[in-house]
């Protein structure tokens, strides 16, 4: 077994619900960034002995909160020593727009793991793009790079379409099974 983090932001509870999916689909563990952008105790060296990192984090103006960049620019550290060199990546994003630039925050994730020299996993799922298509069908916002779920403005974390859910648990799965086999 792989050992999986995720580490994620979350500004109003959606993406932390949408991390518990994918921790619960890679048996993972939860890295939280807080408020100031700050992670907790022991963080990095659990990152640094992970398998596979997944980063989380809301689309905001088309990118990542600015919780999650400050993280991001703190792993220059471990860039700059190769800690994470051949570690295997993914990542996922939320936003209120069915859209919202999500795509844009992706492959931002994706250009920080690649930065690291990552080993990327993508989505690998088929979009649900069918007229019967539903909110709760698996990958119904079509993603391929990354895992894309859409919270609108005025829901509750409880509101996050079941298809968005489980689609992160299997993205999870994927993440992790990528990761044991790199592992070898």
């Amino acid at each position: 077994m792989s050992k999986v983090v995720i580490v994620y932001h979350s500004g109003y509870g959606h993406t932390q619900r949408v991390a518990q999916h994918v921790a619960e689909g890679a048996q993972g563990e939860l890295l939280a960034i807080d408020a100031e952008g700050n992670l907790p105790e022991n963080a990095w060296d659990k990152l640094n002995a992970a398998d596979a990192i997944i980063f989380g984090t809301p689309t905001y103006m088309g990118g990542p909160s600015w919780q999650f960049k400050k993280f991001a620019d703190a792993s220059s550290k471990a860039w700059f020593t190769r800690a994470w060199q051949d570690k295997v990546f993914g990542a996922f994003t939320n936003s209120a727009s069915p859209v919202g630039d999500k795509g844009a925050t992706l492959i931002s994730l994706q250009t920080l793991a690649s930065q690291h020299g990552g080993i990327w996993v993508s989505l690998g799922l088929l979009p649900s793009n069918k007229k019967e298509s539903t909110r709760q069908d698996v990958n119904s916002l079509g993603g391929s790079v990354g895992l894309l779920v859409q919270s609108p403005s005025d829901a509750s974390v409880d509101e996050i379409p079941q298809g968005d859910l489980d689609t992160a648990k299997r993205y999870g799965q994927r993440v992790a099974e990528v990761a044991a086999r790199v592992r070898g």
